[in-house]
């Protein structure tokens, strides 16, 4: 009997390993630590708040049974998940006394909503998101999207939270003065579209700045829509409000004297039929005002901490659901001013201009 032998090729020479720097692996490794640690404190800052455990807190220094008890939770849940705060930096500890508390910048990042500050929604959009990791996954290998719609419930709520603090803070007070004369025309009484609305919170923003305008909100997400309805209702402002399901790309209306993409317009499969169809919508003289997260028109500028942020989130819900509209032009979170510029030129636009900028984002302006 013969045998059938298999030649087995000869491995290659492994390759020279380089010298490790040890004090670099350290720092490295050091880096990583801080990483894994945040990614668990995500859920316990969303943990915080949605069982009031911030706001309990910042009435003044409690023990854990305190706490406890003022929130209606377990004490050894609280205790275990008070000490990962104040090992994290996120609660004073007062060893003498045992008590836990807050300090006034703590709570106005922390416990209260209305606060320019206001943190929570960005751990509720990140755990969010991440739900949504073995699906993207997949999609790096199929080429596949994933719509906005798809997400977990949490990255609508989530997004609404993180931006609404800067919205709040610089909307009304610098960002639309910046527009040229477009202030003194909401005062007299305008006409808005605010394309990709979400839960309403810039629109619902503006009207209250407004109150002789009147304002239309549209996002394609039809539960996204039916909260901001109800966010208007508690804000009061129905009456000079509506929103509306509808496309960037066929909203209802003509001669608006705003149109306006707030962290919106990088995530659309197709930008320049967006900004194109702003075009044919606007008063002749109407302005478009785009608000994009800040970054640099090169990938080499844009290693930072908010660039890293941007980069993930874009990753897993920015591209994807570009991609799964098409994805004739996918911008990504991290766009840059000259590649935003060249849609809004493709699209008939004359005037372009950084209007103002915050480290979080990018306010230009537009005009035919």
């Amino acid at each position: 009997m013969s045998a059938v032998f298999t030649e087995v090729p000869a491995r290659a020479a492994p390759a020279v390993q380089p010298a490790i720097d040890a004090d670099r692996l350290n720092a490295f490794i050091g880096r990583f630590v801080g990483d894994l640690g945040a990614a668990f404190h995500a859920g316990m800052v969303v943990i915080g708040e949605e069982l009031g455990l911030y706001k309990a807190l910042a009435s003044g220094p409690m023990t854990s049974p305190q706490l406890a008890d003022a929130t209606g939770t377990d004490a050894r849940y609280v205790r275990e998940w008070l000490s990962s705060q104040a090992a994290g930096g996120y609660v004073m500890y007062d060893e003498r006394a045992d008590l836990f508390s807050l300090s006034p910048e703590q709570a106005l990042a922390l416990a209260f909503e209305d606060s320019p500050a206001y943190l929570p929604g960005a751990f509720q959009l990140v755990l969010g998101s991440l739900k949504a990791v073995p699906r993207i996954t997949e999609s790096f290998r199929s080429g596949a999207g994933m719509g906005w719609h798809e997400h977990d419930g949490r990255v609508f709520c989530g997004t609404e939270k993180f931006f609404r603090p800067s919205y709040a803070a610089n909307l009304v007070d610098s960002w639309i003065p910046a527009l040229g004369e477009v202030h003194d025309r909401l005062a007299a009484g305008g006409l808005v579209a605010d394309v990709g609305c979400g839960h309403g919170a810039s629109t619902i923003l503006m009207a209250h700045a407004y109150p002789k305008s009147l304002f239309v909100g549209f996002d394609y997400h039809a539960g996204s829509i039916a909260a901001a309805r109800k966010a208007a209702e508690r804000a009061g402002v129905e009456s000079r409000v509506r929103f509306e399901q509808a496309s960037a790309k066929a909203y209802p209306g003509r001669d608006y004297d705003l149109v306006t993409f707030f962290d919106c317009l990088h995530d659309m499969g197709d930008p320049v039929a967006a900004a194109s169809y702003a075009a044919k919508v606007l008063s002749p003289d109407g302005t478009v005002m785009l608000v994009e997260p800040y970054a640099d028109d090169r990938v080499e500028a844009n290693r930072s901490p908010v660039a890293r942020l941007y980069y993930a989130a874009s990753t897993t819900i920015c591209c994807a659901h570009a991609i799964s509209e098409g994805g004739k032009l996918v911008l990504g979170a991290q766009a840059g001013e000259a590649r935003l510029a060249e849609v809004f030129r493709k699209a008939g636009f004359t005037h372009f201009r950084r209007a103002a900028e915050t480290p979080f984002n990018l306010i230009l302006e537009a005009r035919r």
